[in-house]
């Protein structure tokens, strides 16, 4: 078979850069809004998530292993970092964000691990269930992070911060509300009438300027924190000013260093596979997540907060005929671009206009489909689903790695129990003292039991054989359950003799059984 041939660097840079151009510039637009509202719901600054943004798009432009694939702060990764952000302000002022940057820098060692230990191929294994469950969470936990901004802070007093330090109250909370509706008709009205310009950006437009011309008092992203004000600059997040170079500090930040790898690399993986469908092409994941790793690390290195591929921006990239790697350069240079032009235009955006924004991302996250065919759906999916959402939405502070590692173990569990009942063992009467079982089906540390349930162990004819032919043996738990029986016959004065082991069972069994030989 032929090897498929990598493309040429003029094919990953110049294939089409008129397309390419005009494609990441529209891309940029939209991920101005959701970069600032992710900052907020971290807890940091809108530059953290900017300058994250910038740096993500920039270093995995040059290191990705999928061509015209957006990377930036995410609502999922930004979720994670709530509790240490809070964390580090408790431990002193302007510490929050010290701790997100070593929690970057963590995250992108461990997915540069991730990437040489091929955990891509490892996740080919999560099952739909578990996808799904995921994704309902994560929307759900980007929904109900806008309802301060709404007015329903069901958290007030539990020491808020970031995007819930300056929340609407009184004649505020109307005007807010209509504003938010008012977005949520043009993010979802406008594209029946034009796709030209995403319908977010739009909605801001409009919004900040009917806030600006009525002179309405209510919050801003100015709210939020700091703007940049020029390129962003390295800086360690150690020594003066900064967090203590420790083994304390790694103890701190390595659960949340270790979620965002997780979670980010799963986000990033499912936004590749749609890229792939769409554009009928297979990239590498591993090589996509040593990417990743290193476009962390570099994110955390000039002041911008950890990421993760954004599924909306890379499908809306390819959509309007994004292909290569220029198309993500360009939006992380025409955000940063736009950023510095018009920095003081982006801190009169009325925090409405991003709760719009995030409602709408929020929805489109969301696995709809799933949840219209519930009933349609084997319970033990649906269970999966179920677990997957509940340990998320249980856990303080609500933890989607912890989630998936709770679906993936149940899915497990009762994978193993339908394998387990395949097995099917026949007893077929040859005559009054010689009786022949039949086995089919997997023989492993589930199955055992159904096995040792088809032998009558009580009845002990002269001869017995037992045919193995049509079955495969696992592990030690199927090798002991075979022993078992084999032991049992013989104890009781019966020839037992084993017929039909393939090599590998064969080889497994004479290795670490007890019997002398499986042909006695």
């Amino acid at each position: 078979m032929a090897k498929r041939s990598s493309p040429t660097l003029v094919n990953q840079w110049l294939a089409n850069p008129s397309k390419d151009l005009l494609s990441g510039l529209v891309v940029a637009f939209a991920m101005i809004p959701e970069a600032i509202a992710f900052s907020g719901i971290a807890g940091v600054d809108p530059k953290v998530g900017l300058f994250g943004a910038f740096c993500l798009s920039l270093t995995i432009a040059v290191l990705g292993g999928r061509m015209a694939m957006i990377t930036s702060a995410t609502g999922s990764t930004a979720l994670l970092m709530t509790g240490l952000v809070a964390t580090g302000e408790a431990r002193g002022a302007g510490l929050g964000v010290q701790y997100l940057m070593v929690a970057g820098l963590v995250t992108g060692l461990l997915q540069i691990l991730w990437g040489y230990l091929r955990l891509a191929y490892q996740m080919r294994f999560v099952p739909q269930g578990v996808l799904s469950g995921f994704v309902n969470a994560l929307a759900l936990l980007i929904f109900q992070a806008q309802l301060p901004q709404l007015g329903l802070n069901l958290h007030a007093g539990d020491g808020d911060h970031g995007a819930s330090s300056l929340l609407p109250h009184g004649g505020q909370i109307p005007v807010v509300w209509g504003l938010v509706l008012l977005g949520l008709v043009i993010i979802y009205g406008l594209p029946r009438l034009t796709r030209v310009v995403p319908s977010q950006l739009v909605a801001i437009i409009v919004l900040t300027a009917i806030t600006v011309g009525f002179s309405f008092d209510i919050p801003t992203v100015s709210s939020l924190g700091t703007l940049p004000a020029g390129l962003p600059s390295f800086s360690l997040p150690f020594g003066e000013g900064g967090v203590p170079f420790s083994l304390d500090t790694l103890g701190l930040v390595l659960p949340t260093a270790l979620a965002i790898s997780l979670v980010g690399l799963m986000e990033t993986f499912l936004t590749q596979d749609i890229l792939d469908d769409k554009t009928d092409t297979t990239t590498n994941k591993n090589v996509e997540a040593r990417g990743q790793g290193i476009a962390n690390i570099v994110a955390s290195l000039f002041g911008g907060m950890a990421g993760c591929a954004l599924v909306g921006q890379s499908v809306m990239n390819v959509d309007n005929g994004g292909r290569t790697r220029l198309s993500t350069l360009f939006s992380g240079v025409s955000l940063l671009a736009m950023i510095l032009l018009a920095g003081p235009w982006l801190k009169q955006i009325p925090m409405a206009a991003l709760v719009a924004v995030m409602i709408s991302i929020a929805v489109s996250t969301a696995d709809i489909n799933g949840l219209r065919n519930l009933r349609r759906i084997p319970k033990s999916d649906t269970s999966v689903m179920l677990m997957t959402f509940a340990v998320t939405m249980l856990t303080t502070p609500h933890n989607l790695a912890l989630g998936v590692l709770a679906g993936v173990a149940l899915a497990g569990i009762l994978f193993s129990r339908k394998v387990a009942k395949v097995i099917q063992v026949e007893p077929i009467e040859i005559s009054d003292q010689e009786r022949l079982y039949r086995v089919q089906g997997q023989l492993f540390f589930v199955s055992k039991v159904y096995f040792l349930q088809g032998f009558d162990l009580h009845d002990h004819p002269e001869r017995i054989t037992i045919d193995l032919s049509q079955a495969h043996i696992w592990d030690q738990s199927g090798v002991a359950a075979l022993d078992q029986v084999i032991r049992k016959y013989r104890s009781g004065g019966s020839v037992v003799s084993v017929i039909g082991l393939n090599e590998e069972s064969l080889d497994l069994f004479e290795r670490i059984g007890g019997q002398e030989s499986a042909h006695a």
